[in-house]
């Protein structure tokens, strides 16, 4: 029993540490390339910046999958279990849209800008007991060129 405990806050350490670990390396590289491609501007709306001079417009898109890791499994078991927000999921959610768009601007080499920009989330590899196991991300617009 007691060995089962001490595994248990073993496991859920490691799962800290890494995960934080990991965490904010992403944060820095995702800091360090959306300082890159601050120049190509993404918008919601279905009209471009400037409508005159379009050569061409293509579809472009980004995707990304994030797995959870154990500790914030846990944290969110525990929230859910008391009620309240899961601020966990919320780093893990803004990292995977962050990263989505990131990949959806490097598809769009050389546009002048990404319109009518959407982005999706979808829980996959639900268990049994249908906790999250990875969150996947996509983001789409039209890369217009001038």
């Amino acid at each position: 029993m007691l060995e089962n405990i001490i595994l248990f806050l073993i496991l859920l350490t490691v799962g800290y540490t890494f995960g934080t670990i990991i965490e904010k390396r992403h944060l820095k590289r995702l800091r360090k390339r959306e300082e890159e491609t601050v120049h190509l501007p993404v918008i919601m709306t279905k009209v471009p910046l400037h409508e005159a001079d379009i050569s061409k417009s293509r579809l472009v898109s980004g995707s990304v999958v994030v797995s959870v890791d154990y500790f914030k499994k846990f944290v969110a078991s525990l929230i859910n279990f008391f009620g309240g927000r899961v601020a966990a999921y919320e780093t893990l959610l803004d990292r995977a849209r962050r990263e989505a768009i990131l990949r959806m601007k490097e598809d769009a080499q050389d546009a002048s800008e990404i319109i009518n920009v959407r982005i999706e989330t979808s829980s996959i590899s639900k268990n049994a007991s249908q906790n999250i196991g990875a969150v996947e991300v996509i983001a789409y617009g039209t890369a217009i060129y001038r």
